[in-house]
């Protein structure tokens, strides 16, 4: 389950629609009702947090996010204009560095897609959405 609190417009996420897991992009956050609109790509519809569950950060979401990847001895640099993300160990998000320009950070904890795309908003003031081929 994802909090209510973390949601902004253009999150990723996965829902449970009836039973089936879709992922989507938050197009509105309605605090008044508690309830979140997805767009599945088909259709929009509202759900409530307990049926948003987040996607965790791994190196085929940042591809779809637009990142390069650059080996960088046993880890790996990811790259999308000057903002940084490093992984020691290559496949392992449990430990992430990120940085732009003096704004540096540092996870010890897996972070989801909606989050990356959070700290990069909160970093960047640019939105971080899926990159369409």
């Amino acid at each position: 389950m994802v909090k209510l609190s973390e949601m902004k417009a253009g999150d990723l996420v996965k829902v449970d629609d009836e039973g089936v897991d879709r992922q989507g992009i938050v197009v509105r956050v309605s605090n008044d009702d508690h309830k979140v609109l997805i767009d599945n790509g088909i259709q929009e519809f509202w759900f409530a947090p307990d049926k948003l569950f987040a996607i965790p950060l791994d190196e085929a979401q940042l591809g779809r996010l637009g990142f390069e990847k650059e080996p960088l001895g046993a880890g790996m640099k990811y790259l999308k204009g000057p903002f940084r993300l490093v992984t020691p160990v290559k496949d392992d998000f449990s430990n992430v560095e990120m940085w732009y320009r003096e704004d540096k950070r540092h996870f010890s904890r897996p972070l989801s897609v909606h989050e990356l795309q959070n700290l990069h908003m909160q970093m960047t003031k640019v939105p971080l959405d899926l990159v369409h081929a």
